[in-house]
């Protein structure tokens, strides 16, 4: 077994050798910045630990691994573009750099890098492995569509936002963790629980993201909290608290987010103060708790080792366990 650590640097090592065209410098500087401003790397990360747990060679994942990573970065390149966003990672955007022209042909190119990568697969599981990218790719594009919908709506409801997040969030991650399963040669079925893992794992994460923009410490969170609600992002607590409020409270809630004009301290404090009375922050940790149950009862039964598990139980509780 690999450490987290040698993993971490297997995974570091792989996206600084990343084979690029070099022709053009311009074109590949802003996917080298991209890739090298802050994140985590969780989803390479999780590609390789989950190979791990089913073979000893977890190398042989990096390449996809890297693709996968390398996608992500791409739909963020593009969801910048898409949500005129200045920073990424407390980093200037890449169209912010660059500029919007720049930023979409740079955006273009690296999902062709990824689809290489991922090409790099072992034989007997390239295919595989590839119809797997190519349909959480699509999926993740379908979920992108369904949040820019879902904003210019007056009402959206709970499954409606749910099925959004997993296709745009947790999809990924789950596709991640069968990827690497795959390689490591699994059995079908363990390959198909990791995937039920991820898919549950992620869901638990963007709902106590929800969560942490209300109600964490920012000095912990890392960035001011309440954007959600100075934004008016469908959320998980506002669908919730529209569906739930009655009389005056639902009167005011709908004049603070249909207002124009308003002092966002103002505006937190007040959207705040009446998911408290409607008990928004007790549900929301009660739905992601949900997922996070069936995503560890899903982690349960692959048939490995428990000892073989530890990296990535650490690592997956770790990423649900953040604090308020």
């Amino acid at each position: 077994m690999y450490s987290r650590e040698e993993l971490t640097d297997l995974v570091g090592r792989g996206i600084a050798g990343l084979p690029c065209n070099n022709e053009a410098e311009r074109l590949i500087e802003p996917v080298r910045y991209i890739l090298s401003v802050g994140g985590k790397r969780l989803r390479p990360l999780m590609t390789l630990m989950s190979c791990n747990l089913f073979s000893d060679r977890p190398e042989e994942a990096l390449m996809p691994a890297i693709g996968l990573e390398v996608f992500h970065n791409f739909t963020l390149v593009h969801d910048d573009i898409m949500d005129n966003a200045h920073l990424r990672r407390g980093y200037p955007t890449v169209h912010e750099k660059w500029n919007l022209n720049q930023a979409i042909l740079s955006g273009d190119v690296m999902a062709f890098i990824a689809n290489e990568c991922i090409l790099q697969a072992p034989q007997e599981s390239v295919i595989r492995v590839f119809r797997l990218y190519n349909r959480t790719a699509t999926e993740v594009c379908v979920g992108q569509q369904l949040d820019m919908e879902y904003e210019r709506r007056p009402y959206v409801t709970l499954q409606e936002y749910l099925r959004m997040i997993e296709l745009k969030t947790a999809v990924l991650l789950a596709a991640c963790l069968k990827t690497g399963a795959i390689i490591g040669g699994s059995s079908d079925r363990d390959a198909g629980l990791m995937y039920e893992f991820g898919k549950n794992l992620g869901l638990a994460f963007q709902v106590q993201d929800d969560l942490l923009d209300v109600y964490a410490d920012p000095g912990s969170f890392g960035k001011k909290t309440g954007g959600d609600i100075v934004s008016n992002k469908k959320t998980l607590l506002l669908i919730k608290a529209l569906e739930t409020a009655q009389g005056e409270e639902l009167k005011r809630l709908q004049e603070l987010i249909s207002a124009r004009e308003f002092d966002p301290d103002q505006k937190v404090a007040e959207v705040r103060e009446i998911y408290d009375s409607l008990g928004m922050k007790k549900l929301s940790e009660e739905i992601a708790g949900e997922y996070i149950g069936k995503a560890f009862g899903y982690f349960n039964e692959v048939a490995v080792k428990t000892d073989r598990k530890e990296n990535l139980l650490q690592l997956a509780s770790g990423l649900i366990g953040r604090n308020m």
